[in-house]
Parts: structure tokens; C-alpha cells; sequence
């Protein structure tokens, strides 16, 4: 967000954003300040060759000038300044690679920004780290239900306006008020309370321009940038680690959801008849979110909402929602009390929304209503929500239901119960029992590890792999369902690259290109991870070796192929970095990528892997220069 208000606009919680006609709903309050930010991180780096880049070696000879030179056995530890992107457009950071592991915020001023109101204010910073998860062993395990890892204590500070004794910068410690990134390790918003006098935070400037981004002196900015400057924050963490790859770091920033504050409504009287039905204003109805009020005897008693009936008596003040319906139903008389003759019903509060429109993406959140003076825009796509289950799809899941009666215990329950993981978009599940993720070793008793498949990966869509919020979900869901004495993992799948060469002869009438095509196709499916792709219509199974003659049949099948000259199967081995050429052999957790595919007609003259030359010639070709003539 932002404002040209010099004391900012205050955005309460509730606040309706909107994007096209889809409603949200802002989850904490926000002052939209005048300012911006930049984030940098001081990432590590080779000196520069003092023949290649001479100016740049030289500005490093003059720093160290600056310092006074380096002691007896100290050395330089060389560093450019990188800048954490405001879109996808660029990678992320990795403060990984940093010399220090700090977080720079530089917090510029914008139109009609104003230190001195700045205050005592509350201001908040959007964190986003990097979505991608690595591999498996960058997992932790799930915390349980209901629990919540505190994550590492991070330190925010803001830089003095005026200097230390020695000339150096010394930071002030600001409070934290509210942190929903679990100490910068996921996406949410940190809130921070600046210091109370304007004096005490600003920017100290530096005796000598050379010495900036030295020690404790904040990076160097262009000069019109740095004119814009307001003041510093940096965080860091108390244990030394560092906040892996980050995406996003924004200012005046707050999470949304695709929900609706209900106003109080009156569902109508009471008859005293069994199974009344009352329709509420609005749908979907979140669950758990209604209230339902009934007026007995002039007094307004609060009545519950239950998932049935079947454990209600005749006095029980029980309802039903119909969350897709948006009814109230209530019971019979023998099974749950009824409203009876003359009664107002009325529903004091209720939440209404979710679904995949709620899915938008980046930058499509454009409006605040409430407070038309305020720009809003959300950098990253939202995520999350899905549509109502289809009926034959919730029909077919009853057997199960029944089966497991909502606790996962066997390897088809973590399965099945994962692909059920609301609004979480699951593609395909996959359980190993008893395999530890961070040492991939198996018979390790106690343990469970479920591997997740996006339903859709517009990256990646070879190799599709689930972000931290998909495996985040699935984790909670799956938490309130395992025994307590479980180790649960939710792990994202391991790739092996896998390379494909295939020679074939085309039957007489039928196009070379379009059946070449059609055994790339046949092939690459045949090796997808995703249903209905794969051997089964289910993806390739977990640990199953490539194998060329498997390949050969499926390949086979293509109308037009008359039979196949060759067919070559390559994986890649990491300790050697090459192509071993054979059956490929892959580990109980792992399924193959293809990387590389291609089909030629007749045999093949090269491997899998290799790229296809054209056909040699008996001379050399030598160039000749043209001359043009210039007037």
C-alpha cells in the first residue's frame, strides 16, 4: 500500500481490497506511510582483476586505504551489494551467500513524507522468501496439531541519526508488535514500532564516501537514491543462521484472504415444525464462522453448530450449515430442539467466500474501497482455495471415509487423505513409511513421509514441485489425523534426469514430423509424474527403474511407426556430471525427469543427451570478407 497522507492512512483490520469484482479482506491493520523501501543483502564475492576491471579495483584499494589497511593475518572478505526484486521478474536473493547475514532495509521518502511523523509509528514489512523448496532434506517435520515452531529469534534495529564517539553508527533496538513470518522463515508481515523522538533515528553520514558499506555503515546507494534515504533497518538472527533465498521485502504490507464479514441478519420465525430451513444473504459460509441466535421467552440464546444430528437430543440447541447452499437447517424435535411458534431466528455473524476465483495473480488487487486515497497492489499471486467438491468425486470417497473414519494410520490413509487436503490443489500423493527425509534411509520405525505433487506446475510442468504453502497445508491437515506418536514429513518429490533417443522407420503414407512428434509425446507421457499420465494412468510409480524396452512398447503404439531402428536410455550422475547410457535405476523416493528427448528417422548417430550435428562435409568452408564500399 501506500499514501501521499505525510502521518500515513490507517487501514483497519476487516478492510474490503478487491480485485475485479473478487472481495478480500485484510487480516491486520496497516498505516499506509508515504515511503518505500529497498532491501539489499551483501552477497560474497571473487575481487575484481585488476587488469580487467581496473576502476574497480582501485575503488577497493582506496577503501581499504580509508580503514586503515588490514591488520597482520586479516584478509578482505569482498562483497557487491544485490538487491531483493519487487517481482518475479528476477531471481531471488540467497542470504546464504552473504558476508554477514543481515537484512538492509533502506526506508525512502516519497511524496509528502515527513520524518518527524513517523514516530512512534507502527510500520510493516512484508517478508516473502523464495517458495521453492530445495529438496527434501530442507524439510522439517511437521510440529503436530495444533502446535506452531516459534522459529529463531530475529533482532530489528534502526539506525542512529546521530554517531557513536568514534564516528561509527551505533543501532537502536526497535520492538516488535507482531511477527507472522516465524522469525523471517515464511511469508507474513512483521510489525514494528519505531522510536518515540524523531531525533534518535535517521542517517549518519559518512566521513569518507569510500567507507560506506564497510563494518557497520549501511550499502552504498546511487546518490539518488541515497538522497532519499529516511533511515535504516536491518534484522538479523541471534543464532547466526541466515534467512535462505528471499523474494519479496515490501513496506505497509498485509496479508488478505478471500473472505466477507456478514452483516447481522434475520433468518425469519420459528414454526415448530421438524427440519426448518433458512436461507442466509450470502455463500459460501466459512466453517465455524455462523452464529445463530434464537429468541426464547424475549432472551436471545446462542445455539451450536454440528455436523449432524445423530448425537443431538431433544432439547439439544443444535443446527446444520449448508455451507455451499448458505442454509440453516435445524432439527426434528427428537433429534435436536426446533424453533418453536413465533420465535426469531437471526444470524448474528458469519464469514462467506474462498474458492479458486480467490486465486488471482500478481498485481491484480488494485482497489481498497473504504479508503480511496490508499494504491494498493498485491506483489505476489495469491494462493490457496478451491471450488466445492464435484458429487461423484465425494461418493466415490465415502468407502474410504468409512474405512479410516478420519485418522491416518496406513500408507492409503497419508495418501488419500492427503489428495483431500482442502483448497490445497494436491495432484498426486505418495506415502513412505518408515523413510527419513534428511538422511534418505528407510526402515527408520516411527516415521512417515508423504511426498506432494502440485496439480499444476506452469514452471515446471515436466517436473512439477510443490511450493512451501501446498506442503505447509497438507502438514496442518495431516497433523490433526496421525497418531501422536508418529514423525510426519511432507516432503516434495526428487527428480532424477532422465535423456531419451529414439530411431525410427515411418510407414509408407504417413508424415515424418507429425509421427515423430506423436512418439515425443507418447513417450514424455508415459514418463509424467502426474496423472493420468504414466504406466497405470496414475504417474510413474516411486522407485520403478527406466527401462529402455518399457519405452520401446509404449512407443510402439504410435500409429505410423513401422518399427523402431533404436531406442537409448540415459540418467545423469551428479559425481561425474555425464550421461551414464543404460537402464536407470532410481532410488525407492525418486521418479524421472525427462531432460532431454529426441527422435529422429533411422538410426541414431549420436546419445542420449547429445545434441543432433548436422551431417559432416568433405571440405572445410573458409569465410571470405566482403568489402563495402563507403562514401
Amino acid at each position: 500500500m501506500t499514501s501521499d497522507a505525510t502521518a500515513g492512512t490507517l487501514v483497519p483490520q476487516s478492510s474490503e481490497a478487491k480485485a475485479g469484482a473478487v472481495s478480500f479482506q485484510t487480516r491486520t491493520e496497516v498505516r499506509a506511510w508515504p515511503v518505500s523501501v529497498i532491501a539489499l543483502a551483501r552477497i560474497r564475492t571473487a575481487p575484481p582483476d585488476p587488469d580487467a576491471e581496473p576502476e574497480s579495483h582501485e575503488y577497493i584499494l582506496r577503501t581499504l586505504d580509508a580503514l586503515g589497511g588490514l591488520e597482520a593475518g586479516e584478509s578482505a572478505d569482498y562483497y557487491s551489494n544485490q538487491q531483493v526484486p519487487t517481482d518475479d521478474s528476477t531471481p531471488p536473493v540467497d542470504f546464504g551467500a552473504t558476508v554477514d547475514g543481515m537484512l538492509w532495509v533502506a526506508v525512502l521518502a516519497e511524496k509528502n513524507a515527513d520524518k518527524a511523523k513517523l514516530a512512534d509509528g507502527l510500520m510493516n514489512i512484508g517478508f516473502f522468501p523464495d517458495a521453492v523448496v530445495p529438496s527434501m532434506g530442507d524439510v522439517d517435520p511437521c510440529p503436530g496439531a495444533g502446535l506452531q515452531t516459534t522459529g529463531p529469534a530475529v533482532e530489528w534495529q534502526v539506525s542512529p541519526a546521530t554517531p557513536a564517539g568514534d564516528g561509527l553508527p551505533k543501532y537502536l533496538a526497535v520492538r516488535v508488535e507482531g511477527d507472522s513470518t516465524r522469525g523471517l522463515s515464511q511469508e507474513g508481515v512483521v510489525r514494528i514500532r519505531l522510536p518515540r523522538q524523531t531525533a534518535e533515528f535517521g542517517v549518519v553520514a559518512a566521513s569518507d564516501p569510500d567507507l560506506l558499506g564497510t563494518g557497520d555503515r549501511p550499502p552504498a546507494l546511487d546518490e539518488e537514491t541515497e538522497a532519499k534515504v529516511l533511515f535504516w533497518l536491518r534484522a538479523f538472527r541471534h543464532d547466526g543462521s541466515h534467512f535462505g533465498r528471499v523474494r519479496h521485502v515490501a513496506v505497509n504490507a498485509t496479508e488478505v484472504y478471500q473472505r466477507r464479514l456478514a452483516s447481522p441478519q434475520v433468518l425469519g420465525t420459528g414454526n415448530a415444525q421438524p427440519g426448518q430451513e433458512f436461507s442466509l444473504n450470502h455463500g459460501p459460509v466459512l466453517a465455524g464462522s455462523l452464529r445463530v441466535e434464537v429468541e426464547e421467552s424475549g432472551v436471545w440464546s446462542t445455539w451450536t453448530e454440528v455436523d449432524g444430528f445423530h448425537a443431538s437430543g431433544p432439547e439439544d440447541r443444535h443446527f446444520v450449515v449448508d455451507s455451499e447452499a448458505a442454509r440453516v437447517r435445524f432439527g426434528n424435535g427428537l433429534r435436536g430442539r426446533t424453533p418453536q411458534i413465533g420465535q426469531r431466528v437471526r444470524a448474528l455473524e458469519y464469514r462467506y467466500g474462498g474458492g479458486s476465483a480467490g486465486k488471482v495473480a500478481a498485481v491484480a488487487i488494485t482497489k481498497l474501497p473504504g479508503h480511496p486515497s490508499v494504491k494498493i497492489t498485491n506483489r505476489i499471486a495469491a494462493y490457496g482455495g478451491a471450488d466445492t467438491e464435484a458429487l461423484e468425486t465425494a461418493l466415490d470417497r465415502i468407502p474410504g471415509e468409512l474405512r479410516r473414519r478420519d485418522r491416518a494410520v496406513t500408507a492409503d490413509d497419508f495418501r488419500e487423505l492427503a489428495l483431500a487436503t482442502p483448497g490445497a490443489n494436491v495432484g498426486r500423493a505418495e506415502c513412505l513409511p518408515r523413510f527419513h527425509p534428511p538422511t534418505r534411509t528407510g526402515e527408520r520405525p516411527g516415521i512417515v513421509s508423504v511426498v506432494i505433487w502440485p496439480a499444476e506446475d506452469k514452471i515446471h510442468p515436466g517436473a512439477p514441485s510443490p511450493e512451501r504453502n501446498l506442503l505447509r497445508s497438507v502438514c496442518e491437515w495431516l497433523d490433526q489425523r496421525r497418531l501422536v506418536t508418529t514423525e510426519l514429513y511432507v516432503i516434495p518429490p526428487t527428480y532424477r534426469k532422465v535423456a531419451v533417443a529414439v530411431g525410427l522407420q515411418v510407414k509408407n503414407g504417413y508424415g515424418i514430423e507429425a509421427v515423430r512428434n506423436w512418439v515425443e509425446l507418447v513417450i514424455r507421457q508415459y514418463l509424467a509424474p502426474l496423472p493420468p499420465d504414466g504406466p497405470e494412468g496414475k504417474g510413474w510409480p516411486l522407485g520403478r527403474r527406466v527401462h529402455g524396452p518399457e519405452l520401446e512398447a509404449a512407443a510402439l503404439q504410435v500409429e505410423g511407426v513401422e518399427y523402431l531402428e533404436e531406442l537409448k536410455v540415459a540418467g545423469w550422475d551428479e559425481s561425474v556430471a555425464a550421461w551414464i547410457q543404460g537402464t536407470v535405476e532410481l532410488e525407492d523416493y525418486e521418479v524421472p525427469e525427462l531432460t532431454e528427448m529426441a527422435v529422429v528417422e533411422g538410426p541414431l548417430g549420436f546419445a542420449p543427451g547429445d545434441a543432433i550435428s548436422p551431417p559432416p562435409t568433405p571440405t572445410v568452408p573458409v569465410p571470405i570478407a566482403v568489402l563495402r564500399e563507403v562514401c
